[in-house]
């Protein structure tokens, strides 16, 4: 009986000279969970996503020059209508998704965290408006520079950003946005 009153004196003032202590490491593991989460708090999307459909771009190019085609078609009153109304579309979804993200302070650039979660305005007709924009002036850019394999191309494009930039951000705003993402998730497609 009298060892378990002095083990228990012991615990007593051991507990009492760590008490002014408690506070620093508890700030210490506070400032640690903080700078973990800013590390990891992110998409993980390293280049920007207008790259991607540069480069597949200049490749369709490079491929035209290596593997001809004709351009004749190209050359058509409809085609150059097409690329018109390609590049209206891209632009008219394009423009207010940047103009909604600068309104709310949220950042374009892929590897820093979003602010809020974007589900209005043209973001309630597709969750990735400047990605869908961005295809479609590829789209409308290839029927003026008349190059087939900018067409044959395009579902390497879609495929390299859902792959290498859509998913990653959508696993992103999973964990940042949860229960609100994953409503939103339900209600508006990827594309369109």
């Amino acid at each position: 009986m009298e060892n378990n009153v002095q083990k228990r004196k012991t615990i007593d003032n051991t507990a009492m000279l760590c008490r002014p202590f408690t506070h620093v490491i508890d700030n210490y593991n506070t400032m640690t969970m903080k700078t973990k989460k800013n590390k990891i708090d992110h998409p993980g999307v390293y280049l920007p996503p207008p790259l991607f459909y540069v480069l597949i771009f200049l490749s369709s190019i490079l491929l035209q020059n290596q593997f001809p085609f004709s351009r004749a078609l190209f050359e058509t009153t409809l085609f150059l209508i097409l690329g018109v109304v390609f590049i209206s579309i891209g632009i008219i979804m394009l423009l207010p998704a940047l103009i909604k993200f600068f309104k709310t302070k949220n950042t374009l650039i892929p590897n820093k965290p979003a602010n809020s979660l974007q589900t209005s305005g043209i973001y309630s007709i597709s969750r990735n408006p400047m990605y869908l924009g961005l295809l479609s002036l590829y789209i409308g850019i290839a029927f003026f520079k008349g190059n087939y394999w900018t067409f044959m191309l395009i579902p390497i494009v879609i495929f390299v950003v859902t792959y290498f930039v859509i998913l990653k951000e959508e696993k992103y705003l999973d964990r940042a946005f949860g229960v609100d993402y994953n409503a939103y998730r339900q209600k508006v497609r990827r594309w369109i």
